[in-house]
């Protein structure tokens, strides 16, 4: 079998809260170096996880994090729906985190169906698919938000497709054809541009938010810039192709910026909006200082529907709850100042500095 060496494969999704979801991690482990491909995973090092302070253990488990993806040149990331009709934000974190370092990234998932398909909660209504919070379904021609669409490659299907897909890419490449992601290059970072990453890019009135969002701060002395500021009409009826248009922008605004304010709020069920959580991962791999506001900041323990400790303290799904007396994710919590209220909250401490 031939031995690449020069890869490390990174295996992300939710099943580090599945019951048994580690042997499953395990298991694919073990394919994927059975095939030649080195594997790094979340729990790759022994952690010691006794600190009596919880949050110290999630920055341990980040701070470990930082070293996998630092050897990681691709990532396979399961794309399933995880509490809601989105996929699990932390590994949408991840993968914007290995996109921006130029790694190769994978997603696989049972439904490729588009999202007006495979949302149970949409609805019709005077001929507009509206989505649970009452807003006209966003990227209801793709399966999944433009973000993942336009920087992924995902196959229908499970992990090991998605693998053999990784494989073929590499084959291709000793042939001396070119599969590998593009490098994506520096952008000069411009003083106090801050871009806002919020799933209200969706909402009817975005353009009244962003007018008076942009206004409070410039009052503060920031640009504030908002996904979708540079687009121009659409040359292209592909909603793939529109995707791609609409990542390309967004990149190109988030990169030149000096900060991210990310709503952190949830959307379609109890995980961030997936565009966000790519940008955020894309943010903080690039060094661009990250914050997060939400409207309830309680532990992720008093935010999400559990059964009794006594009954397994497990979600609906029989998915552990994560316990870091943290807000969110602790991809999103070790490292981000994230406050309780709206981008003005964040403003505020903004304005401090």
């Amino acid at each position: 079998m031939y031995q690449y060496n020069n890869e490390a494969l990174y295996i992300a999704g939710p099943e580090c809260f599945y019951q048994n979801g580690y042997e499953l991690w395990w298991a694919q482990r073990k394919l994927a170096e059975y095939y030649g491909i080195p594997v790094v995973l979340p729990t790759s090092t022994e952690l010691k996880l006794n600190n009596s302070d919880l949050r110290l253990n999630a920055k341990e488990i980040f701070d470990d994090l930082i070293f996998q993806v630092g050897k990681t040149t691709a990532i396979i990331a399961d794309l399933e729906f995880f509490r809601g009709s989105e996929p699990d934000g932390g590994t949408i974190f991840e993968m914007g985190w290995i996109w921006q370092k130029g790694g190769r990234v994978y997603g696989y998932t049972r439904d490729k169906r588009l999202m007006a398909e495979k949302n149970q909660l949409a609805y019709l209504c005077n001929g507009e698919i509206i989505d649970q919070d009452k807003r006209v379904l966003p990227y209801s021609d793709l399966p999944f938000c433009p973000s993942i669409m336009a920087s992924s490659k995902i196959i229908e299907g499970d992990f090991k497709d998605a693998l053999k897909l990784y494989l073929l890419d590499l084959e291709e490449e000793r042939k001396g054809h070119e599969t590998k992601s593009r490098v994506v290059p520096e952008q000069k970072r411009i003083l106090n541009r801050v871009y806002i990453a919020s799933s209200k890019r969706y909402n009817s009135n975005y353009d009244i938010y962003k007018e008076k969002v942009r206004e409070e701060y410039k009052n503060a002395g920031y640009e504030a810039v908002f996904p979708g500021d540079l687009l121009v009409e659409f040359n292209s009826e592909d909603p793939l192709r529109k995707a791609q248009l609409v990542f390309e922008n967004n990149m190109s605004l988030l990169l030149s910026s000096s900060y991210i304010v990310a709503d952190l709020n949830n959307f379609h069920g109890f995980e961030p909006n997936n565009d966000v959580s790519f940008e955020c991962g894309v943010a903080w791999g690039r060094g661009i200082k990250c914050f997060g506001f939400m409207d309830d900041t309680r532990i992720m323990k008093e935010r999400i529907p559990h059964y009794p400790e006594d009954k397994g303290g497990r979600d609906w799904c029989g998915n552990v709850v994560e316990n870091f007396n943290l807000p969110i994710n602790l991809m999103f919590s070790t490292y981000f100042h994230i406050v309780q209220g709206t981008t003005s909250e964040v403003l505020r401490i903004l304005a401090d500095k």
